[in-house]
């Protein structure tokens, strides 16, 4: 992987919909609480890669154009810019000079991952380690199907 690369763990993997940044756990819970109700569930996979500044993702398809509206209307509900926003799950951080991804990518391009559907949004809060960012799930709220 090369110096300053590693690997995101799986149990630290997630599809985020919005970041927000120091916020009140309490005001962005009773708003997500608002905001999803009646919002279904999209149905995703993993498929694809890309890369930007010192992260290697993998990409989320969506199933149909109803699915991919549905998971645009989730962000929105979060906070997202519908515009701005792109699902994708970190595989890889680096730091400093850009470790050799090749054989991952290659492996990557023609990879589709198995249909799945969300039951949850999870609010989470990430702390900052010297072994990466630490997650915690503050709040979990119900998606329909």
């Amino acid at each position: 992987m090369g110096a300053g690369g590693r690997a995101e763990p799986v149990e630290r993997w997630h599809l985020t919909l919005c970041f927000h940044g120091p916020d009140s756990v309490e005001d962005r819970t009773a708003s997500l609480a608002r905001r999803l109700p009646g919002l279904r569930a999209p149905r995703l996979r993993v498929g694809g890669w890309g890369e930007f500044r010192s992260v290697l993702w993998a990409g989320i398809e969506c199933a149909s154009p109803a699915d991919e509206q549905a998971l645009r209307a989730l962000a929105v509900a979060a906070g997202a810019d519908p515009e701005r926003y792109h699902p994708h799950l970190t595989l890889l951080r680096w730091s400093g000079d850009r470790p050799e991804t090749r054989s991952l990518t290659t492996r990557l391009t023609d990879y589709t991952g198995p249909w799945w559907t969300p039951a949850e949004v999870a609010l989470v809060r990430s702390d900052r380690t010297p072994l990466g960012p630490s997650y915690h799930s503050v709040a979990r709220l119900a998606l329909t199907g």
